[in-house]
């Protein structure tokens, strides 16, 4: 018998001063069996640096060729493609080609360094792609703030994120290795 994925609820408010950006969302997070707290969080912080009415969640961790979130314009376009974790460089040469943006945000402290250092050269082809960092402490901060039921304020001011709870709160500097 398959495990079913467990479902997660949050209600996200994003302050984005970067980018005058202002919304709440109610977003429901389905974290496949054998995604991690930590990683999950890292989609939710993607979408909190990334919000827009157009942005979703994709189908998941089982579903390959797509990504781990979508932007959608109003006539069918692929405006922003973006992945968590540590892609393999042919998946983000798809998604340059397909969206508009393409966006990763790496995770994982050495195994980061390790990636970089193996995709660097082929990733610089992509102008339309970013590639956003997380310490391994900010990713593990984030995980702690896990629920199944959450409401998280985020705030973005000159690059720096701050996103919390009723009782926690974390600071997050992006580290920007490309775009």
């Amino acid at each position: 018998m398959a495990l079913k994925a467990t479902v997660f609820k949050a209600e996200l408010q994003v302050s984005d001063l970067d980018r005058h950006y202002y919304q709440s969302h109610t977003l429901t997070l389905a974290r496949h069996p054998s995604e991690t707290d930590e990683r999950m969080m890292v989609r939710l912080l993607a979408f909190a640096l990334y919000a827009s009415e157009d942005l979703t969640f994709g189908r998941g961790l089982s579903t390959e060729d797509e990504a781990d979130l979508l932007e959608v314009g109003p006539d069918g376009t692929l405006l922003t493609w973006i992945d968590v974790g540590l892609p393999d460089e042919r998946d983000l040469r798809k998604a340059s080609h397909r969206a508009r943006r393409a966006v990763v945000l790496t995770y994982g402290g050495k195994a980061v360094d390790v990636w970089w250092q193996q995709n660097r050269a082929a990733l610089a082809a992509y102008g339309n792609l970013a590639v956003l960092r997380l310490s391994a402490e900010q990713s593990a901060a984030l995980a702690a703030l896990a629920a199944r039921s959450m409401r998280l304020q985020c705030t973005v001011q000159e690059g720096v994120v701050w996103l919390g709870d009723e009782g926690r709160s974390v600071e997050i500097a992006v580290e920007r290795l490309q775009g």
